[in-house]
């Protein structure tokens, strides 16, 4: 990913619970930036770079992600305590994605209409990931130029910050994935399965080493080995995700 610098807060985007702003950077682009203070903390930008990177590696539509420097001097500006406070506690990088400019939040029915083939690598996608946060009410989808761009990744990878090692979780259940948005829309995940399986396996690794040391904790190498080998347990013999839902769209 590429690395920026601030130039200037533009505005902050109150639609989410992290309170992300909109940044401009010294090569004049404009990204909707989620900072390392807000309350989702680090491991949410970890998923948002793992995540994203390997939805981009499957041909998925994903906003250019880059890491964004130097929003904390920013901070004695800012008139709202609020922001002030997520800006000053925000020091470093920070994850920008890509302003889309006029982008439509994505509604069903869809226009134009998903193709079912699309749905359904989103569908496997967000169960590979453990993405539980592209549902009817927060589809986390935007319409640009024609295309359905997938945003918002902060909520893969949740059992990270449960008791057990995320590695350990790979195959549990996870039945909140039956709300998501596009199920009813996809066709056969099967399908899907034998399109992406082979192609997110080899792009694991490299995803997983995107993600900054500063978000990863006092043993980042550790932090990395568990996100990769949640992946590839994921990923490894049949794909009990698969089977789950097929069986919650009946």
């Amino acid at each position: 990913m590429r690395n920026v610098t601030a130039t200037r807060y533009v505005a902050p985007l109150r639609e989410g619970g992290s309170l992300p702003g909109l940044v401009e950077a010294d090569d004049d682009g404009l990204y909707v930036t989620k900072f390392r203070g807000a309350g989702q903390g680090e491991g949410a930008l970890v998923a948002e770079v793992i995540a994203g990177e390997l939805a981009r590696a499957l041909g998925l539509p994903v906003p250019e992600l880059a890491i964004v420097d130097g929003v904390s001097a920013f901070a004695d500006a800012e008139p709202d305590p609020e922001i002030q406070e997520l800006l000053a506690s925000s020091p470093g990088a920070n994850l920008g994605m890509d302003f889309l400019p006029g982008a439509l939040p994505f509604a069903l029915p869809a226009d134009p209409p998903v193709d079912p083939a699309l749905a359904a690598d989103v569908v496997w996608f967000d169960a590979l990931v453990t993405n539980i946060d592209r549902t009817p009410r927060n589809p986390n989808l935007l319409v640009w130029h024609g295309r359905t761009w997938l945003i918002d990744h902060g909520a893969a990878f949740f059992r990270q910050y449960g008791p057990e090692p995320l590695a350990e979780t790979a195959h549990s259940p996870t039945p909140m994935l039956a709300e998501h948005v596009l199920l009813p829309l996809a066709g056969p995940l099967a399908e899907a399965d034998a399109r992406l399986a082979d192609r997110a396996t080899a792009a694991v690794d490299r995803v997983v080493a995107l993600a900054p040391d500063l978000w990863l904790g006092d043993d980042p190498a550790a932090r990395r080995t568990g996100f990769a080998a949640f992946l590839h347990k994921r990923l490894s013999g049949a794909r009990g995700f698969v089977e789950e839902l097929e069986r919650a769209r009946g």
